[in-house]
């Protein structure tokens, strides 16, 4: 039994690189591109989800010492698993993704389009405390266009779920690739993560930066172009 034991401690440790569960949380790490989702994550209902997650949030403010019959907790565990669903957990839903429509590139515009300061809010997947941030998207048309909505919805979508920063960036520029059908996309993302703010070291200060450069884009000369116009 303890040998057992011993190589399934080993087994996990292989597959987090040496890194402890505990590790991979407090320095944010992930395991990759795809939001780790369940194979039967949608066999419940929204509605069945909420009740099952009002259920047990209630389990949970009771265990904390919470007066449930108190009139302002009353409706927190319904509340809590109506915006867990609804809002600010509704991208792991593939039924919310944007519907997106292309344009054919009349205007002939073909230099970079950038929407800049899309502001987002997600939530750390490690600690389930908000990300709150700015997304600077980037694209040259391969013929193509989608409306500039669009761009803001994409962020939104990928962003309503529990994330880490660098998969949340490259999930957006891989969605954009694949529905322009090009390379020439950027991405660059400015977050503030509260669970670094708020817990763990407490840095209040500072924040954390990062990019995708496809195609066009990954070349120095294209990246400070875009760097200069984000200054303006």
């Amino acid at each position: 039994m303890i040998t057992e034991v011993i190589l399934k401690e080993k087994e996990v440790s292989e597959k987090l690189n040496g890194f402890s569960f505990e590790e991979v949380g407090d320095d944010h790490l992930y395991t990759g591109l795809q939001t780790p989702m369940k194979k039967d994550a949608f066999k419940l209902s929204d509605e069945e989800k909420k009740e099952k997650i009002a259920s047990l949030f209630t389990q949970i403010m009771d265990v904390m010492g919470l007066d449930l019959t108190d009139d302002s907790l009353q409706g927190t565990p319904k509340r809590v698993a109506k915006m867990y669903i609804d809002e600010i957990f509704s991208g792991l839903n593939p039924a919310n993704k944007p519907k997106v429509a292309l344009f054919d590139n009349k205007y002939q515009y073909n230099q970079m389009l950038v929407e800049k300061n899309i502001t987002f809010y997600s939530n750390c997947e490690h600690h389930f405390v908000p990300i709150i941030g700015k997304a600077h998207v980037a694209y040259i048309s391969s013929g193509k266009v989608i409306g500039l909505s669009k761009l803001n919805r994409i962020v939104q979508y990928f962003a309503k779920r529990p994330q880490v920063q660098e998969r949340l960036t490259n999930q957006i520029a891989e969605e954009l690739k694949a529905i322009l059908n090009t390379e020439d996309v950027a991405v660059i993302i400015d977050a503030k993560h509260l669970c670094v703010s708020s817990r763990g070291i407490k840095d209040e200060t500072s924040s954390t930066v990062t990019s995708f450069f496809g195609g066009k884009f990954n070349i120095s000369e294209k990246i400070a172009e875009l760097q200069n116009t984000l200054n303006y």
